[in-house]
């Protein structure tokens, strides 16, 4: 698999509780000089990097997307929070919607619940993608396997493994767990601890359709001085 095919899968990621706008703006740079998929950054910084990007790359079709968290890292805000949250994301400019659910609803068997929120942020999101972060390093295999038939049940276009906050990251058999149990055009994002140009692959190779990393673009900066 070649660097390009992997940087096209690769939101670029930035959430840091320190980020400032030089490194925000750094790493939209980047996502548009290695066009990888998106940039996924805070909220906060929706608007002016969706104004900059849209100067810095004018083209439509090849423009950077903006993809921004809610409800993140924890996922116990209430639905309306996250619901609000989504729509003035997208209002700014953001392309995706990146959620976490409530993990202690799944823990409690809330299936109802959480298959109504997710249901609500997607109708805010409209047609824009809507992923949906499950801290599969908090789950156990059945409650896994129960939140991808829940996700299934929507019209969510990913899961996704992690927030990349909590206690682990993304696994090759999470990945391969969820391509087994999810519904046919519902996508895999793999995110969390992903370090390597081979950890990225085998991410895809297992059935990942996208990756949250923070490193991919910076090793292949390395790689391009050497």
């Amino acid at each position: 698999m070649n660097i390009e095919e992997i940087l096209s899968k690769a939101d670029h990621t930035l959430l840091k509780q320190d980020a400032t706008w030089t490194q925000i703006k750094e790493i939209c740079d980047d996502a548009i000089k290695y066009n990888t998929a998106s940039v996924c950054i805070p909220a906060s910084y929706v608007k002016r990097a969706a104004s900059y990007i849209k100067i810095a790359s004018p083209d439509e079709e090849s423009k950077v997307k903006v993809c921004t968290v809610i409800g993140f890292p924890n996922g116990y805000d209430t639905t309306n929070v996250k619901v609000y949250e989504a729509l003035e994301a997208i209002n700014d400019g953001a392309d995706e919607i990146d959620m976490v659910i409530n993990i202690g609803w799944l823990k409690d068997k809330e299936y109802a619940s959480l298959l109504d929120e997710i249901t609500k942020v997607k109708a805010a999101c409209n047609d824009k993608i809507l992923k949906v972060i499950v801290e599969t390093c908090l789950l156990t295999e059945e409650e896994k396997i129960k939140i991808c038939e829940i996700v299934s049940a929507t019209k969510a276009d990913y899961i996704k493994t992690s927030t990349g906050f909590s206690t682990g990251g993304a696994t090759v058999e999470d990945v391969k767990l969820f391509a087994k149990h999810k519904r046919d055009s519902l996508k895999i994002k793999a995110s969390g601890g992903i370090s390597s140009l081979e950890d990225a692959e085998a991410m895809i190779n297992a059935g990942a359709d996208r990756l949250g990393t923070s490193r991919i673009v910076k090793i292949v900066k390395e790689k391009e001085k050497n």
